[in-house]
């Protein structure tokens, strides 16, 4: 039998389209195996959000070839579909494959002999536009990766994600329903929604058939699963009425992570943002009168071109009195083909890193006070399968992490607990968990 590993980069949404590939092969008579161990064949699913991560790309097929030299290495993902001539060059590559045709792998896979140069299969993203193919983690997660929405409509002047991934499109209600049931029947207890901009799920063909909100309203119908999470959406998609039907739903959890980029309507404009920092506040003020408990997470990018050291001060003021629970920080970098690329202002490396470690503290501080407010509640944790020093961690249902004493009776296991405490780690730790119930 044949080996097949995957090494995925970048976001979940990536993270679902490498298990559906993974399948592919299964299916195709592979067997998989760990990154590190012996293959025939290497799939690396790339992203390509900076310029970080191009590099990671070659980093990770260097390291492939260490465990296998002789393997077959084939890239996919966003980074391959926009420089799939550049990756083409890196010592090792076999096969690069764009947006569409990473799906049909299978096809191109041949005899894996290593050729003198890569083969590339990749074609315009228009041609890509018009189809939506559904990917989704399983077997390898406690909980479930759904990829419900692909591509993106809204051109930030940082950004190159429509450029890899093409216009927004979806799947049907129907068949993401179809696909919830059929996770929820493999024993999974938890589903993430993912996509490129989840919000405006329901664009089929060019056109809108459906609104966000009738998928979750449906998605709360269907038994089995008990945990449905947002992954992302856009400020000036997230409705009220999303809102309080999350607070008053049977099986989506009190989690939003809400994009801001930056706290100036200055750098928001320059950037092309839909929306400006007061609707931001309303947001966060509408979930914290409906659900006081509810985990709220801030994207933010700093050292954008004209951010200057009086800006960046409104953005961590902004974040610093806004009652969130974390950051994910971002530090620009440039990317080819984007507006910001030429913008005026470039702001020096070194101050970009400043200003992003000013923000990581920001955002420790931040999810400790968070965690110190959930102390003395119950809450019911979904314990995952990981352990490390004889623990063993899950997250409640407004995403605390929690770790107790490793049981294996405990994984995948809805349990009861009562927080208590802040380790030394910063997770937050239980009472006895024997005095509470699994579900």
């Amino acid at each position: 039998m044949k080996k097949v590993a995957f090494y995925t980069l970048g976001c979940k949404l990536n993270f679902s389209e490498t298990s559906t590939i993974g399948r592919l092969f299964t299916d195709a008579g592979y067997g998989v195996v760990g990154f590190t161990e012996k293959a025939d064949v290497y799939v690396i699913n790339t992203c390509s959000v900076t310029d970080h991560a191009d590099k990671k790309c070659r980093k990770v097929v260097k390291e492939a070839l260490k465990h296998s030299p002789n393997a077959y290495v084939t890239i996919v993902g966003c980074y391959a579909q926009l420089k799939p001539q550049e990756i083409a060059e890196i010592e090792g590559v076999d096969m690069v494959l764009g947006a569409a045709e990473k799906f049909r792998i299978i096809d191109f896979i041949d005899d894996l002999t290593k050729k003198p140069k890569a083969v590339v299969h990749q074609q315009s993203i228009e041609k890509v536009n018009s189809q939506f193919i559904a990917a989704y983690s399983i077997a390898d997660r406690t909980r479930t990766f759904l990829k419900v929405q692909d591509g993106c409509d809204y051109p930030c002047t940082y950004c190159t994600i429509p450029l890899a991934r093409g216009a927004s499109r979806s799947d049907t209600i129907e068949n993401v329903v179809n696909r919830a049931r059929m996770i929820a029947e493999s024993g999974v207890k938890e589903i993430v929604l993912t996509g490129v901009n989840l919000g405006d799920f329901g664009i089929r063909n060019g056109e809108r058939e459906d609104k966000f909100f009738d998928l979750v309203q449906a998605l709360d119908q269907v038994d089995g699963i008990e945990r449905f999470r947002i992954s992302s959406i856009e400020p000036n998609l997230l409705s009220n009425e999303i809102i309080e039907f999350v607070a008053r739903s049977k099986r989506f959890v009190p989690h939003f992570h809400i994009p801001l980029q930056s706290g100036s309507d200055k750098i928001l404009g320059l950037m092309r943002r839909r929306y400006r920092r007061d609707l931001y506040v309303e947001r966060v003020a509408k979930i914290r009168e409906v659900m006081p408990d509810c985990c709220i997470g801030v994207d933010v990018i700093v050292g954008f071109p004209g951010e200057t050291r009086e800006d960046f001060l409104d953005t961590y003021n902004f974040l610093n009195n806004l009652e969130i629970s974390y950051l994910h920080v971002f530090t620009y970098s440039e990317r080819e083909d984007t507006l910001a690329a030429e913008m005026p202002g470039v702001v020096r490396g070194a101050e970009r890193n400043e200003r992003s470690k000013m923000l990581h503290i920001l955002s420790d501080k931040k999810r400790r006070a968070f965690y110190e407010s959930q102390l003395g509640k119950a809450a019911e944790v979904l314990f995952e399968s990981d352990v490390k020093d004889g623990y063993m961690h899950g997250f409640s249902k407004n995403y605390v992490k929690v770790r107790a004493k490793y049981d294996p009776l405990l994984v995948n296991e809805l349990k009861a607990v009562s927080l208590q405490a802040i380790s030394a780690d910063g997770d937050v730790e239980v009472a006895e968990l024997s005095a509470y119930a699994v579900h």
